[in-house]
């Protein structure tokens, strides 16, 4: 499918019809967030997969009741990852064991490094859940072009999705992404206008 056919085609699914999707087009969809664009090549998030049924269960009051929680095949929670002396570090030894020249190593690194190292806690966090949302564009339009359905949602509790799914700190659940195939019609788009949106 074109990706003008896939962003037309996609939309925030609200009801699943409770099909198990195939691992292997799981897997997929996160080969294609793995290559999302992050600021500095940091990736600062990690994905919690949740399939079992029960669990789905438990989190469905956290995230308002809502039905995407437990008629979805997969619920992918995204988590912010604020740790940046942890992340600069990792991409340090990823380069390196890519073949990238030292001084090139360094220079990525110390930029990172830089970069990171005058911002709060609270900035820190905040910047890694944008680059998040990074991911999460990948895992939309991705999750279409593979065939299936999904919905962004931001309408959660973090702190209890935290203590129900065992997610260590400091990684901070920041934005759901529930996947399969839908039980629901899409509405019509409904758009700014481009002379709305370009200043």
């Amino acid at each position: 499918m074109e990706f003008g056919k896939i962003v037309m085609s996609r939309y925030a699914t609200k009801k699943f019809d409770g099909r198990k999707l195939p691992e292997a087009k799981v897997n997929e969809l996160i080969e294609l967030v793995r290559f999302a664009p992050s600021a500095l090549n940091l990736q600062p998030w990690k994905i919690k997969v949740v399939t079992d049924q029960k669990t789905k269960e438990l989190l469905k009051p956290a995230a308002f009741n809502q039905e995407q929680i437990t008629t979805c095949s997969h619920l992918l929670v995204f988590c912010a990852d604020p740790d940046y002396d942890s992340l600069i570090k990792r991409l340090g030894a990823l380069l390196k064991k890519n073949g990238v020249p030292a001084e090139t190593q360094k220079m990525i690194t110390d930029m990172a490094a830089g970069f990171a190292g005058p911002m709060s806690p609270e900035q820190k966090l905040a910047w890694s859940q944008a680059q998040v949302y990074l991911a999460l564009g990948n895992a939309l339009n991705g999750a279409k072009a593979l065939g299936f359905d999904s919905c962004p949602m931001g309408g959660f509790n973090p702190a209890e999705f935290s203590r129900i799914l065992k997610i260590p700190a400091p990684l901070v659940p920041t934005m759901l992404c529930p996947i399969g195939f839908a039980a629901d019609k899409p509405m019509p788009k409904v758009r700014f206008p481009k002379e709305d949106i370009v200043v």
